[in-house]
């Protein structure tokens, strides 16, 4: 508990221990007294100080600065309003139990906070940097790319990089959700916010603190709450309307019925009071907020970031799912599975290959050099053109040589025989004549069949894959996961194509997600309803291009995540539903004068809590 939070709950028992002496007194005849001052009301107001003095300093606040209609005006108008037709005891009462509900409410906030706050604690407080032969703490942000810094057994990594020496396990949980230790060694990357296990490493920086993987998802985290839902959109400006509609009708209340009828103020006056605390809107302007914010934090808890409410609000109504195939339902680590040399050697073919893709971030040229086996003389390759979606032309050692798929061939007139292997195959072709293929293939995710049977189960109608790959490649990947439609061969535009087609075939109520690496299918995850990326833990790209981001690229979470949006929505529509039925109930009966204040009270404090409680679900949920 919050020092606010116990500071308020010291103010409700001192309130309520002095006035339910006063209470019971008031209802035994002990409060009447023959003085000219109004002993009663005087002594009321003691707790009613205590107990609402902030919620009448935050009306004046607000009027002040032109926020007259909200919760805090209408407590102040309604306890005012009983204290006087001088039912003490229910104007004391009824902010005594307002003050209950808020505080119940702030723990219910605090709570659903902790699970997002949990990952803010991945934040580094320092980094080590060597000077002299010893170790000095410094700011991380203070570490330039470049530097060395060593990061003992069991300290957060501060910044990302590469393991310099060393081999040790790091508790990647906070970012993935996941327990298992990752084994990091020389050579290997390293991200921020995760901690290390027992062994010690020296890491060579890459990226400022700035840019960082860590930087970038606290800076997601905190921005979550900005991107609200509709429903959430609706209930602000619901609450902007309705307050002053009400405000207006208690007035009218208690000013029309005894002008026209006669007679009967204080009855009028009560009944006022009482539709101003049912009124109050503090069940909705809170539990449906808190039940999106829940669901933000229940995804979080398994590595998966939402950046808003609205985000998941769509992935509950989402219905189609657009998977890129390379790096999401595959591994995206190609290896060479076969050399079909025509006019040269194995090793020939294999060095052309890896020359002509030497300069390539493709995992397909890092497959061609790693299968060459040498390292790759640079100076021989000059005049190097990367032909989108085709391949590759370059000199190398003065001869032209092409290395891509059949299309390359075809552009360039190259007389060539089709490798009908099932996988990514690289012509290669020197001077314009054939020179053979090389076979590379990928293999499929562990994982990624069982995530498309539980999207299937969980209500998504439509699954969909996009490649740039041959059809027989994408047929057989299809075909094994299970995958409804498949489009193939096609350019880094073309999927941007495809996702736009896809979506003008959909109703308005319908969603459409698109699911990528997030580092080359940004156009994509933009253009979709929901971007989802596999964020390879934390990849800048993935963060910045996606709308939930899969933190340790594992596509079982998708159905999870869809779940959680769904129960999220479903428990939001509860509280609309019962907050609205029963408010309007009670409405109906105050104005008729069969409901009294006490029956106000639970209209507000007590909807209020049972929404609140109904949000807290989402929360714990598995």
């Amino acid at each position: 508990m919050t020092k606010k939070q116990k500071n308020m709950l010291a103010r409700i028992i001192i309130a309520a221990l002095i006035f339910v002496p006063l209470f019971i007194a008031e209802h035994m005849g002990k409060l009447e007294f023959n003085f000219r001052l109004p002993l009663a009301f005087l002594l009321f107001l003691i707790p009613y100080l205590i107990v609402g003095w902030d919620i009448l300093y935050r009306a004046v606040r607000n009027i002040r600065n032109g926020q007259i209609f909200d919760e805090n005006f209408l407590m102040c108008i309604a306890t005012f309003g009983a204290f006087a037709v001088q039912e003490h005891e229910e104007a004391v009462a009824v902010m005594l139990f307002y003050q209950v509900g808020e505080l119940f409410q702030n723990y219910a906030v605090n709570r659903s906070r902790q699970s997002i706050s949990d990952l803010m604690n991945i934040y580094p407080e320092y980094a080590n940097i060597e000077v002299n032969g010893e170790l000095e703490q410094v700011d991380p942000d203070d570490v330039e790319i470049g530097s060395t810094i060593v990061i003992k057994p069991g300290e957060r990594i501060p910044l990302d990089g590469i393991v310099l020496s060393g081999t040790s396990f790091v508790d990647t949980s906070a970012l993935t959700g996941e327990s298992v230790p990752r084994k990091v060694s020389e050579g290997e990357e390293i991200i921020s916010g995760c901690v290390n296990g027992n062994g010690l490493l020296k890491v060579r920086v890459t990226k400022e603190f700035d840019d960082s993987t860590v930087s970038k998802i606290l800076e997601l985290v905190e921005n979550a709450s900005s991107k609200k839902a509709k429903v959430e959109n609706f209930i602000t400006k619901f609450a902007r309307y309705y307050t002053p509609v009400v405000v207006i009708g208690a007035a009218a209340l208690a000013v029309i019925p005894p002008i026209v009828f006669g007679g009967g103020w204080q009855d009028w006056m009560l009944r006022a009071c009482s539709f101003l605390v049912i009124s109050c809107p503090c069940a909705l302007v809170i539990s449906v907020p808190l039940g999106f914010f829940g669901g933000i934090g229940a995804a979080s808890r398994i590595g998966v970031l939402v950046k808003g409410s609205n985000y998941l609000e769509a992935l509950a109504k989402m219905d189609t799912i657009v998977f890129d195939k390379t790096g999401t339902l595959t591994k995206g680590e190609f290896k060479v599975n076969g050399i079909y040399p025509v006019s040269m050697t194995d090793n020939e073919l294999i060095e052309m290959a890896a020359l002509a893709e030497c300069y390539s971030e493709h995992p397909i040229g890092a497959a061609l050099r790693q299968a060459y086996g040498k390292p790759v003389q640079t100076e021989r390759v000059t005049d190097v053109k990367e032909i989108a979606g085709q391949g590759i032309e370059a000199l190398i050692d003065g001869h032209k040589v092409l290395a891509g798929n059949a299309k390359l061939m075809n552009a360039y007139a190259v007389d060539f025989t089709e490798n009908k292997e099932i996988g990514t195959i690289v012509y290669v072709a020197v001077d314009h004549v054939y020179a053979g293929s090389v076979l590379i293939s990928d293999e499929i995710k562990p994982g990624a069949k069982e995530a498309l049977a539980a999207l299937k189960a969980s209500g998504v109608k439509k699954s969909v894959m996009l490649t740039g790959d041959k059809k027989d490649v994408g047929q057989a990947v299809a075909k094994e996961l299970g995958i409804d439609t498949l489009f193939a061969d096609l350019l880094p535009a073309d999927k941007v194509t495809k996702v736009e087609e896809l979506l003008n075939a959909l109703s308005d109520k319908e969603k459409l997600a698109f699911v990528g690496d997030g580092i080359n299918d940004a156009p994509v995850l933009s253009r979709a309803d929901i971007g989802i990326a596999m964020g390879s833990m934390g990849s800048d790209a993935a963060i910045e291009a996606a709308d939930i981001v899969l933190m340790d690229d594992d596509p079982l979470k998708i159905a999870a995540v869809i779940r959680i949006a769904r129960n999220t929505l479903g428990i939001v529509t509860q509280n609309i539903i019962f907050a609205l039925g029963v408010k309007g109930i009670i409405l109906i009966l105050g104005a008729m004068g069969i409901a009294n204040m006490w029956a106000a009270v639970f209209a507000d404090v007590g909807v209020a809590v049972l929404a609140i409680l109904n949000s807290m679900r989402v929360i714990k949920m598995k």
